[in-house]
């Protein structure tokens, strides 16, 4: 068994094609050249070093790239092992601002009954997966504050029509019924993952939202482990909307790509120097294993093969992918596409999620299966292939899974 790119190799003979990047995270695909280089150079220096000894030399180098790279070149950066842990260490980074710069006394995180976070006790608690909630005797009072701007979990608030901007009404209502004197921040995924399927929020919303938390002293964390590093045709996905700039974004998957697992959170800088006050409670920010040197290596090919895509290639076969993508929508297996650049959401019928995975690995495609919310509970495919497909891949991808909607049809 090998691999390549987009494509795995089986013992037998056949070739499978990753629609959903592993699970959503091999960006620049299977058996990157760039990476092995990286990690190749790096072990013959020093595979581990603690930062109290080595002075973290690959590791400051991927913070200031990896800034750069997103937009963000002024921010500061706490590295992580992974994207679960980088949520918590974001929660407890704006606990601490807000305690500085507020005197706020409590640390509400406030999140959407759509969102996932991670897969900690904590991050489940707070998110509104409803697969992976736990018991409500186990969450100890914790749980989602406000509706996401999208079917089936909020279209009662509009007799028929779509959710808006006002959407994020919500969410000051939500802040107001605590106290902002409560509340540290709201945690967002500017995108849909696969709780829901890749919904892509209304024109105008996450500016609002931002504007609600500015007005009200809450910080703003944008949870981009899915979909940051051009994973929807962007540097970071807020970047498809003006005005919505967040306080603190937390990134993953793309940046070990499958590779590592790594995570890092990104604080903006109008609010890093509160968190060197002399007030600031100490927080494990830098675990043992945190991007120790042959991580940051492989994290560093990574950013090396994603800053060689060419761009409008890129927009180009996302493009290509949506279009193919859609004209699903008039098959009756299919109830709805959704989503941007290379994150699509392909929502079917109840009960035919499973045999149209089998369809689709019959036809040597495999892609990640997405269960969400309502009654009855929404399901479907996520299709995320690689960022570094080619436009052949694209069709064959497409073209497989055309098939196994009209096999079911």
């Amino acid at each position: 068994m090998g691999s390549d790119g987009a494509w795995l190799h089986a013992a037998d003979g056949r070739r499978i094609l990753d629609g959903s990047s592993g699970l959503l995270c091999s960006n620049v695909g299977q058996s990157s050249p760039k990476v092995l280089d990286r990690i190749q150079q790096q072990f013959c220096r020093y595979s581990f070093g603690g930062a109290a000894v080595v002075r973290p030399h690959i590791q400051l180098e991927l913070m200031g790239r990896l800034c750069r790279a997103v937009g963000r070149p002024e921010d500061s950066v706490a590295l992580t092992t992974c994207g679960t842990l980088g949520v918590e260490v974001a929660v407890g980074l704006a606990r601490n601002i807000t305690r500085v710069r507020d005197g706020k006394t409590r640390g509400d995180i406030l999140t959407s009954n759509l969102s996932y976070h991670g897969n900690s006790v904590f991050t489940l608690g707070i998110a509104g997966n409803q697969i992976r909630n736990p018991r409500p005797e186990d969450r100890y009072g914790l749980g989602p504050a406000f509706p996401a701007p999208y079917p089936p979990t909020h279209s009662y608030a509009h007799e028929g029509h779509a959710c808006d901007a006002s959407c994020a009404d919500e969410v000051a209502r939500s802040i107001d019924s605590r106290d902002a004197q409560n509340v540290a921040a709201v945690l967002i995924e500017p995108i849909n993952g696969t709780t829901g399927g890749a919904f892509v929020p209304p024109g105008g919303y996450l500016r609002r939202v931002s504007e609600i938390c500015r007005e009200r002293g809450v910080l703003v964390i944008h949870d981009e482990v899915l979909t940051g590093l051009w994973r929807t045709g962007t540097p970071l996905a807020s970047r498809h909307w003006d005005g919505c700039e967040p306080d603190l974004v937390i990134l993953s998957k793309g940046l070990g790509a499958g590779y590592v697992g790594v995570g890092a959170v990104l604080v903006s800088p109008e609010i890093a120097p509160f968190l060197r006050h002399r007030d600031v409670d100490p927080l494990p920010a830098m675990g043992t294993m945190a991007a120790h040197p042959l991580q940051a290596a492989a994290c560093l090919g990574v950013l090396d093969e994603l800053e060689s895509l060419d761009s409008a290639a890129l927009a180009a076969r996302g493009e290509r992918l949506g279009r193919a993508l859609r004209s699903l929508t008039g098959w009756a297996p299919v109830r709805d596409v959704r989503g941007i650049g290379h994150l699509y959401g392909v929502e079917l019928a109840s009960g035919l999620l499973w045999p149209l995975m089998q369809e689709c690995e019959r036809r040597g495609v495999f892609f990640y299966p997405f269960t969400g919310a309502g009654d009855p509970r929404s399901e479907g495919l996520v299709v995320a292939p690689p960022l570094a497909s080619s436009a052949e891949d694209i069709d064959a991808l497409t073209t497989a899974l055309t098939d196994a909607v009209a096999a079911l049809s």
